[in-house]
């Protein structure tokens, strides 16, 4: 397994499953992370790649082995964020269309791993666009005007919060109201959280999210990839982070694909592990991460995990 090792950084090419059993109880303050939507698209043809699975019962039965990973090297008390959406059903591949809950899976999923299901933000996302890109007759006007009990509505994304309750001891995140309270409570500018910036990160739905604000790559082509990459949006993580973490803390994703929770961790100022199973994908995740921060010497920081 290739791996690169920094003072700020650890990053893998391997098997998530196989590096979180590696990792220490209780050793990441925040994770984040979007997983393979089911079968929705295929990113190799790797055994090991979830989103290389039949269907959706197939890709929680492997899902169900990274699950209790990730609870149990998750200090207590904290967040572990995940990205996805509903998934769609259509008529001619699965008797009727629809959607098909995808989101309530992984909730159901997460708690019986022991999560608490937190609380979640909706993630706003254009219907224009998603009927440009999709043509899916739910969103289609001219459908309106036919029979408008065939639409519907548009797809929103979500990033569904889950926390760790146990008996451990807990380590607060702290923001503060301005800098000079920050200084005096022995914090810095990263902690700063006003109330007008509070009120916008609690909304219940996030409206202003570039769907474009996401890293740029070029990934090889290879035979069999569908090739296609998918990143959360570097806003979203950047807030989360900012959220549920201190600096200094260690941000894990244990789908990294290019690099993008871990380049935002980074750039916030805190310590960053990610894994990845395809080989370009990963090398690109190597390039962004030293590019946040620079190359800097390969340490043993996280050799043992």
């Amino acid at each position: 397994m290739e791996q690169v090792l920094t003072d700020k950084y650890a990053l893998y090419n391997g098997d998530c499953v196989d590096v979180a059993r590696q990792m220490s109880d209780k050793s990441v303050d925040f994770e984040i992370f979007s997983p393979p939507f089911a079968n929705l698209y295929i990113y190799s043809d790797d055994l090991r790649d979830m989103g290389n699975c039949k269907n959706m019962t197939e890709f929680f039965e492997q899902f169900d082995y990274l699950i209790p990973e990730l609870y149990r090297i998750l200090r207590s008390g904290r967040i572990c964020a995940v990205h996805c959406k509903q998934l769609a059903k259509y008529k001619g591949k699965d008797g009727a269309s629809g959607w098909i809950d995808f989101r309530g899976e992984i909730i159901r999923h997460f708690e019986a791993a022991g999560f608490q299901y937190h609380s979640e933000i909706v993630i706003w996302t254009d219907p224009v666009l998603e009927m440009q890109k999709t043509k899916t007759q739910r969103l289609l006007y001219c459908q309106l005007q036919r029979d408008a009990s065939l639409t519907g509505i548009g797809m929103p994304e979500y990033l569904v919060l889950f926390r760790k309750w146990d008996d451990g001891a807990t380590v607060p995140i702290k923001h503060y109201k301005n800098i000079d309270e920050a200084i005096a409570g022995g914090g810095s500018q990263l902690q700063v959280f006003s109330l007008d910036k509070w009120q916008k990160y609690a909304s219940p739905c996030w409206f202003d999210i570039r769907r474009t604000d996401v890293l740029n790559a070029k990934i090889a082509r290879e035979d069999k990839d569908e090739k296609h990459i998918c990143p959360l949006q570097l806003e979203v993580i950047r807030r989360a982070i900012q959220l549920w973490s201190n600096p200094g803390e260690v941000v894990f994703s244990p789908f990294g694909g290019i690099g993008s929770e871990p380049y935002i961790a980074l750039e916030q100022h805190r310590k960053a592990i990610a894994v990845e199973l395809k080989p370009s994908y990963f090398k690109q995740m190597v390039q962004n991460c030293s590019e946040v921060v620079g190359a800097g010497e390969q340490l043993s920081l996280f050799e043992g995990e």
